[in-house]
């Protein structure tokens, strides 16, 4: 049943999804945590809640353009149902934006496998990443991924190497102007202070340890196995899931650097994991297997989510 429905790509599946994170968004703030907000507050969440609904459309957009995966609906299925094992995730305003612009910027940089108008895909995908800095100092490191992208799909051109910098002249520009039109001069010194500092006891609740370690592994397992599934497939999709892979790393990375008391970037790394659980269940044949595995990874978030309920 699972499969039939979201096997296809149809209005559907997208009334589906967008209804039911609707719904979980809310409720996760009023029911699970119990959030209380005034008017101008509910007006800001309300803008959040559209940037997540709309990242919906631009995971999709995304792995179908670029046939990164099958016509199926399963990436975004998927991504709804991570939030349902990170509800946390849906409390940090930060965590939505900041994942919604690099959404933006791997468009970009995905795309670059064509090889047209690389250099302003590169501009583009820099001034996405530096914006999504603005929400968690630490996705400068997502730069990184911008020359990752070069040296994968056009690393003889030297303008490529460049291009980065004039988006970063551009942000930074662009931003200074504004800050000092509103005042607040101060606003890149204090944004980028990248503090770090290992706090064990942050991982004494599970929701901060066993379900990111899980998490982790199941993203890897399933990675692997994509890119052995990949055998001789051409050399730009090869490139586009090794580009998805370091996108998945570095978002790690920033989770451990971000570890914090009401900070959950998680949400960052769940396109790449998307990408790589939707290749996993394409790859299995038998259809009442991969009705199995459906349900199961229905099934366990809500498991997951219950559990962390009753520990608290």
């Amino acid at each position: 049943m699972i499969s039939i429905i979201f096997g296809k790509t149809k209005p559907i599946n997208y009334i589906i999804v967008l209804t039911f994170l609707f719904a979980f968004y809310w409720g996760v703030h009023f029911s699970l945590f119990d959030r209380i907000y005034s008017p101008s507050q509910l007006v800001q969440k309300m803008l959040v809640l559209g940037a997540l609904l709309f990242s919906i459309f631009l995971v999709n957009f995304i792995v179908k353009r670029n046939k990164i995966t099958g016509s199926n609906s399963f990436s975004i299925l998927f991504y709804a149902l991570l939030t349902v094992v990170f509800p946390e995730t849906l409390l940090d305003s930060n965590a939505i934006l900041c994942s919604f612009f690099l959404l933006l910027a791997m468009r970009r940089l995905i795309s670059m496998r064509s090889s047209r108008e690389t250099k302003f895909k590169i501009f583009d995908a820099t001034i996405w990443v530096l914006i999504s800095s603005f929400f968690y100092d630490w996705a400068l490191l997502f730069v990184i991924l911008i020359y990752a992208a070069i040296f994968f799909y056009d690393a003889k051109n030297i303008r490529n190497w460049l291009a980065p910098f004039a988006g970063l002249f551009t942000v930074y520009m662009i931003t200074k102007c504004v800050m000092i039109l509103s005042g607040n001069e101060e606003f890149l010194a204090e944004q980028y202070q990248f503090h770090f500092s290992l706090n064990v006891a942050y991982f004494s609740y599970w929701g901060h340890s066993t379900k990111l370690i899980l998490f982790a592994l199941v993203t890897f397992l399933t990675g692997l196995l994509a890119f052995l599934k990949l055998g001789k497939s051409g050399f730009g999709r090869v490139a586009n899931m090794r580009l998805i892979a370091f996108t998945f790393v570095i978002g790690l990375v920033v989770n451990l650097l971000k570890l914090s008391d009401n900070v959950y970037p998680v949400m960052i790394t769940f396109f790449p994991a998307v990408v790589f659980m939707t290749k996993f269940i394409e790859s299995i044949r038998r259809p009442r297997i991969k009705e199995i595995v459906l349900i199961a990874s229905i099934i366990v978030p809500f498991l997951a989510l219950l559990t962390g309920i009753a520990i608290q």
